[in-house]
């Protein structure tokens, strides 16, 4: 079985014969792999391990958002073209044994009225999430990876990068190329794409549902499509709202296979994913005891602002933080209580001008041992 293992003790930037946190044509493959072979893929956590399990609010100071996200790879795939379509079968993905959740000021869905910082430390066991900063709730284990893409082209790289400076200058969220902290450096350094949005290449997706057994279809844009993968969660509300799920590292296999012409044939470029089973433990994906609460687009001072689903979901989230505040958490365990557990749904996109938006908590997570 092929094989990539990494030393999680160090930094990507200890060892970048192993991985990259850009996203560029020329950064050469770690390892060449046929359709039908297994592959054993270690991966580092999203910040690259700048927290520990002794890791206080005191080390933010020092975090640095450039090191986001050591994947693990590329990997290049036998007879994959420009035009194919590259299947990923995620065969097991396997927790490390710690993970954390975090509010990091200036990130997340509420990141304008969440801005203090906190840390989360979980210890991961028996297929649960435990943590001393939130006591009394434990979260049932999904695992899954956050990260999976293949290589943009060169046109590509020029055509995204492009898009996201016009959307910088328009004063959107966009975090451009930097040459700081990249791996690799030099030219892949100083254009290569960051890794925070996903693109038509994948990327960091954050789709909970990419568990074990699932088979992710990615469009091929360069030979061998240069495959990569990391940012695996152990679980993960629908929607990611503070920024974290329950971040890990993890230990996984997947196997390749090549679909001919089959991006090109189609009329959409976007990744495509299917599962044969349930994607998690269906007592967790369907949970007997829910706690729901809906948001609608309208004003804290009351007006309506017409099928704006994005306050629609601003709005659950802040309804079920206050819910949970009502139990007796503080407001930033009831964020990420709302990160790692809470299911952001699309009610209604048709009643307008209200469209509904439902978060959903399952009750289990306040179950003990």
């Amino acid at each position: 079985m092929h094989a990539i293992r990494i030393d999680r003790n160090v930094p990507l930037s200890a060892e970048p014969h192993v991985g990259h946190n850009r996203y560029h044509p020329d950064i050469d493959p770690v390892l060449e792999v046929g359709e039908g072979e297994d592959v054993v893929i270690e991966t580092r956590d999203a910040i690259d391990g700048q927290f520990s399990p002794s890791s206080t609010v005191a080390d933010f100071e020092h975090l640095d958002a450039n090191l986001v996200h050591p994947l693990t790879g590329p990997i290049y795939v036998k007879g994959a073209e420009p035009g194919d379509a590259l299947e990923i079968e995620f065969l097991d993905i396997e927790p490390q044994p710690t993970a954390f959740s975090a509010i990091i000021p200036g990130l997340g869905f509420l990141r304008d009225i969440m801005t203090d910082p906190f840390l989360v430390h979980w210890k991961i066991s028996d297929g649960w999430a435990t943590s001393e900063q939130i006591p009394g709730v434990r979260i049932p284990g999904a695992p899954f990876m956050g990260i999976s893409a293949v290589a943009p082209s060169a046109e590509k790289l020029t055509e995204w990068a492009d898009r996201e400076a016009r959307l910088l200058e328009k004063g959107g969220m966009v975090f451009p190329p930097d040459p700081a902290g990249a791996v690799p450096g030099g030219a892949c350094g100083m254009v290569g794409l960051r890794t925070l949005p996903p693109r038509e290449n994948g990327g960091n997706f954050d789709v909970k549902q990419l568990t074990k057994g699932v088979k992710l279809i990615l469009p091929v844009f360069t030979p061998g499509a240069l495959f990569s993968t990391g940012d695996a969660h152990f679980a993960q509300g629908d929607g990611e709202v503070s920024v974290t799920a329950v971040e890990m590292g993890a230990t996984l296999v997947v196997r390749f296979k090549v679909h001919k012409g089959l991006a090109a044939s189609r009329k959409f470029t976007a990744p495509v994913f299917s599962h044969d089973s349930y994607t998690a433990n269906p007592k967790d994906t369907l949970p007997q005891r829910i706690l729901g609460v809906m948001g609608m687009p309208i004003t804290d001072d009351g007006e309506n602002d017409g099928e704006n689903l994005t306050l629609a979901c601003r709005n659950a989230v802040r309804n079920m933080m206050a819910l949970l505040e009502e139990r007796g958490f503080s407001r930033e365990q009831a964020y990420v209580i709302c990160s790692v557990a809470v299911d952001l749904k699309v009610s209604n996109v048709v009643d307008v001008p209200n469209y509904v938006v439902s978060a959903l908590l399952p009750e289990a997570i306040f179950d003990g041992d």
